[in-house]
């Protein structure tokens, strides 16, 4: 069992940066790939990208790349997400997942989630 706990949220210009965290529990953080998703209200979750259990293979949906970069420290139990260019089409509730064989875009894949974080970019 795995909880998860998001933080690092809030209101920025269009253009500016954020850093989104999310923190683990449990002693096996490292065996989880861990994925960051957001939604805005009346849509789909949507996938916003992935890191793999040592850090080092990562993939971003086309929208972000460039943008956003995740991360991780599994001596923290906790993966990152730098945001930076923001644009209002960023604004909604992201949120960390966690999977032991998930990758990529199918929120199915991922039976840990958090509570979620809101992000508003505004123009």
């Amino acid at each position: 069992q795995v909880q998860l706990v998001e933080s690092g949220g809030g209101l920025v210009q269009a253009g500016g940066s954020l850093r989104l965290s999310c923190t683990a529990t449990g002693r096996t953080f490292t065996t989880y790939r861990m994925g960051w998703f957001r939604q805005v209200p009346g849509k789909e979750r949507e996938f916003v990208a992935v890191i793999g259990g040592g850090g080092s293979i990562t993939s971003y949906t086309n929208s972000v790349k460039g943008r956003f970069t995740i991360s991780r420290d599994n001596a923290k139990n906790t993966v990152y997400l730098q945001m930076n260019s923001l644009k209002p089409d960023d604004t909604a509730v992201y949120y960390c997942a966690a999977g032991l064989s998930a990758w990529g875009p199918a929120a199915t894949q991922y039976p840990y989630w958090g509570q979620g974080t809101q992000v508003t970019v505004s123009s």
